[in-house]
């Protein structure tokens, strides 16, 4: 196997403390992930000696408004901050700030030219203080369907877009692969186009946002051609349990077995 396997322990084990989720993860050999640190205990997480792979970038701010990338900036800055105490190698982003649901702050129904050429330069600039602190920032496409509308720059296409335009190893793209089936499908060849420019791959199964194997994505062979191509990188469950968590990330690993 080229790749490693990750977890989502938000979204694991979800009955017990955040510590314990990311103890039971690492206990499968498999690195860990988490979302906006504000609220946990840094220092416990530190201490489970954990390989933690990705966490939230930023606490606030967004990437076309004044006011917005101000906020941004300096948020990703404290979150650089966390992630050299966790250790942690990449900082996740999305198009605009993300709130209660998973919907944003400030939903745009229009993206303008200028909107684009704005987002591409907060992004230079996030890129610059990643380069400054030997971590990677990660460009998430979401989908508009179902869990995000009004989300800017949120298909995997636009995401690409911002990430090709910046080109820098320190800004990289979030390849999500359960959003992307719902807006775009055709995964294998989004992974072939997108991979140059992939920090991580996140997955899950559509619909239901569970295990490989509880809906309709093939993801046996989606690792295999993440295999053909090499891929070096994390693959992360970012998705819930259907019933019992073990069993999935049992389901998760053997998807994703040689």
């Amino acid at each position: 196997m080229t790749y490693s396997l990750a977890a989502c322990a938000e979204m694991l084990y979800t009955e017990i403390p955040l510590a314990e989720r990311v103890r039971r993860i690492a206990d499968r050999g498999m690195q860990v992930e988490i979302w906006n640190w504000v609220d946990k205990d840094i220092d416990e997480l530190a201490a489970t000696e954990a390989s933690f792979s990705s966490m939230t970038g930023y606490i606030t701010g967004n990437l076309t408004e004044r006011d917005g990338i101000s906020a941004l900036l300096d948020s990703a800055a404290e979150s650089l901050d966390v992630a050299e105490k966790l250790e942690c190698p990449r900082l996740n982003l999305h198009g605009t700030g993300l709130g209660e649901g998973g919907l944003p702050v400030r939903p745009v129904e229009v993206v303008t030219p200028t909107m684009w050429l704005t987002a591409a330069e907060t992004l230079n600039q996030l890129a610059e203080l990643g380069k400054q602190a030997d971590r990677v920032f990660t460009l998430e496409n979401l989908n508009l369907a179902v869990d995000h509308p009004g989300t800017p720059f949120a298909r995997a296409e636009d995401t690409l877009a911002l990430v090709r335009a910046v080109d820098s190893p320190h800004l990289r793209m979030n390849l999500d692969l359960y959003h992307a089936q719902i807006g775009e499908g055709n995964l294998i060849e989004l992974v072939h186009d997108a991979l140059p420019h992939v920090g991580e791959i996140q997955i899950a199964d559509v619909p239901g946002r569970c295990e490989p194997g509880t809906g309709e994505i093939n993801y046996p062979a989606v690792g295999r051609a993440l295999r053909e191509l090499s891929y070096a990188g994390v693959v992360a469950l970012e998705g819930w349990a259907k019933h019992d968590p073990d069993q999935a990330l049992d389901s998760f690993a053997a998807a994703f077995a040689a």
